[in-house]
């Protein structure tokens, strides 16, 4: 009976140890992992109230950091007007033929330099040398009868002198040697126009200077019997330029004869050229309502590197300053966030102050687009006048929003 009891009170305790050491070997990894994920937590947390603490620890920002200045100084101002044109020689000589017929031969080309007097091309003359002979001819027969006139003339004076004829008749033969002179002169005439005519198929230069367009070709019929034909455009001198413009009458008032003016080219883009006004000239031109005035300006080009038809982008200069107080045409136009951004007025600035920034009144003279003169304004050189805000600045200003519902 007791071996029978021990054998059945053993079993119990074996059973309550092999739960309770199998306890601890199922909790024990899921405490592993919680504390392993409560780290990243931790970190994530103390960056994110670093964060947030940031601008309690720097402080509120400062005027400089809120607004973009630019600093007051001496300089040139020159107050301009921009227009474009063309270049163009200042004389321009349109040779042309008088008479008409086929182009025999030719003799300059483009660009070819020509002297006054020289063969520029040739006209077929065989209809004009045929005109000339029959002229000829015609003055050869009409002296002829010139001198049958002044014979019979001449005999009878004769007769008249020895009582033979009655004098009265002596005037049907003056009369004859009168017309057959008139008809000597006339025919003359005819021969000289035909002579001339025939000349006129030799084409010459009426000028020294360069070909600059040539509109024929050897073998075209030139026609000139209602309108004479352009041949040749001869530019007497290159070395002087003219650049014809159009400026809107808003601007034209402005610039006066003489005025200084300065424009580049596309072929030299970095280069500078000058000029003067000649003169505006009265006749305005009308387009769409738009009216604008033709501006001629005279420009030296003594190494020719100007050719005729370029595009020239001038600027006329109106006033100029050379030693001004000058201030940023962008602090002219700054205005403070609370106040609104409007058009610029030009009578004020805003300078730094204590708290934000304060308003100075000045007065302004001329302006080239990036500075303006500066006449009146308690401002002095190496003052700094704002003329935008930073996005930190216009962050910090306050601003009315409709919150969306």
């Amino acid at each position: 009976m007791s071996s029978i009891h021990a054998a059945s009170a053993i079993p119990p305790p074996a059973a309550e140890s092999s739960v309770a050491s199998s306890m601890p070997a199922r909790t024990q990894p899921a405490r592993g992992r919680w504390r392993r994920g409560r780290v990243p937590a931790l970190l994530a947390l103390l960056a994110a109230l670093t964060v947030l603490a940031l601008p309690l620890l720097r402080g509120p920002p400062g005027a400089t950091e809120l607004y973009v200045t630019e600093e007051v100084g001496n300089g040139p101002v020159a107050q301009v007007i921009g227009a474009t044109g063309a270049l163009n020689p200042v004389t321009t000589v349109l040779v042309g033929a008088q008479v008409s017929g086929t182009v025999a031969s030719r003799h300059v080309d483009y660009n070819s330099r020509v002297k006054p007097g020289e063969v520029l091309l040739r006209l077929e003359p065989t209809l004009l040398q045929a005109e000339v002979d029959q002229a000829a001819a015609e003055l050869a027969d009409k002296q002829a009868l010139l001198g049958v006139a002044q014979a019979n003339l001449l005999r009878y004076e004769g007769l008249v002198a020895r009582g033979f004829v009655a004098p009265l008749s002596l005037d049907q033969y003056r009369q004859a040697v009168a017309s057959a002179k008139a008809q000597v002169d006339l025919t003359q005439a005819k021969l000289a126009r035909a002579r001339t005519n025939l000349g006129y198929t030799t084409v010459r230069s009426p000028v020294a200077g360069v070909v600059v367009a040539r509109e024929v070709e050897v073998g075209q019929t030139v026609a000139a019997n209602f309108q004479t034909p352009t041949l040749f455009k001869i530019a007497p001198d290159l070395t002087r330029m003219q650049v014809d413009t159009n400026v809107a009458e808003a601007d034209v008032g402005s610039i006066q004869p003489g005025a200084p003016v300065s424009f580049t080219v596309d072929a030299y883009a970095e280069r500078r050229f000058t000029g003067t006004v000649r003169h505006v000239r009265l006749n305005p031109t009308i387009q769409q309502n738009v009216v604008t005035y033709n501006v001629v300006v005279d420009a030296a080009n003594p190494d020719e590197r100007l050719l005729p038809g370029m595009t020239a982008h001038l600027k006329f200069t109106i006033a100029q300053r050379d030693d001004a107080l000058r201030v940023p045409n962008a602090a002219l136009r700054y205005k403070p966030s609370a106040a609104g951004r409007q058009a610029a007025s030009g009578s004020s600035v805003y300078v730094l102050a204590e708290g934000g920034v304060a308003q100075r009144p000045v007065k302004t003279g001329i302006t080239d687009g990036r500075y303006t003169e500066l006449l009146e304004g308690d401002l002095r050189a190496g003052d700094r006048v704002v003329i935008d805000e930073t996005e930190r600045g216009s962050e910090s200003r306050p601003s009315l929003r409709m919150r969306a519902f």
